[in-house]
């Protein structure tokens, strides 16, 4: 692994409680989705704060896991099940964790599915990368997904673009993008992964 770091490792007027999201966020789109999200719930509530957040990722550099550190104004089971239920409704994916630092304790939460999709970013055609936008995909992935899950963030390596989905069921996601990736030159040899 490459490494993860986090802002802070204390919590200077409360509990350090750290959120593990089993998803693969690039950083700003952690901070769109989530942590901006999670930090108005939280100080509506005077439940506490999001005080930094950090990346887990591979030894390829794509991201593993995103993590959010709240300093919490309490960790007693109504805070915690309150954050954990924003969470879900945020989209957090299965598999995802809320830690307690100072006693230990975890709690699994999440309800949604991942799946990723993998474009080829070398073999195909020039006149296919020069004539075919990813835009264009984000655009049709979220109009083909509606109301069942949507695109939260990517990955952009060196053979491969990771287009990352999170939604109610991995497998109604990838029935109802299939026609995009049979049809779209871009997604010829694209394969699909699910990763929650």
């Amino acid at each position: 692994m490459l490494g993860f770091s986090l802002s802070r490792q204390t919590a200077p007027n409360g509990i350090l409680v750290t959120v593990q999201l089993n998803a693969r966020l690039q950083p700003l789109d952690r901070g769109d989705m989530f942590e901006d999200e999670l930090h108005d719930f939280l100080s509506s509530k005077t439940l506490g704060e999001v005080t930094g957040g950090g990346s887990l990722q591979s030894d390829e550099g794509w991201i593993i896991q995103s993590d959010i550190e709240i300093d919490a104004a309490s960790a007693d089971p109504e805070t915690l099940k309150a954050i954990t239920t924003r969470l879900e409704e945020l989209g957090a994916p299965r598999g995802s964790k809320l830690v307690v630092e100072q006693s230990g304790d975890e709690f699994e939460f999440g309800t949604q599915e991942g799946l990723a999709i993998y474009l080829n970013g070398t073999d195909l055609p020039d006149e296919v990368y020069e004539n075919c936008d990813v835009g264009h995909i984000i655009d049709e992935l979220n109009r083909l997904l509606k109301g069942t899950g949507k695109y939260f963030s990517y990955w952009d390596g060196p053979t491969e673009t990771a287009l990352y989905l999170y939604g109610s069921s991995a497998a109604l996601m990838r029935e109802r993008i299939e026609p995009l990736l049979d049809s779209y030159p871009l997604c010829q040899g694209a394969r699909t992964e699910q990763i929650a």
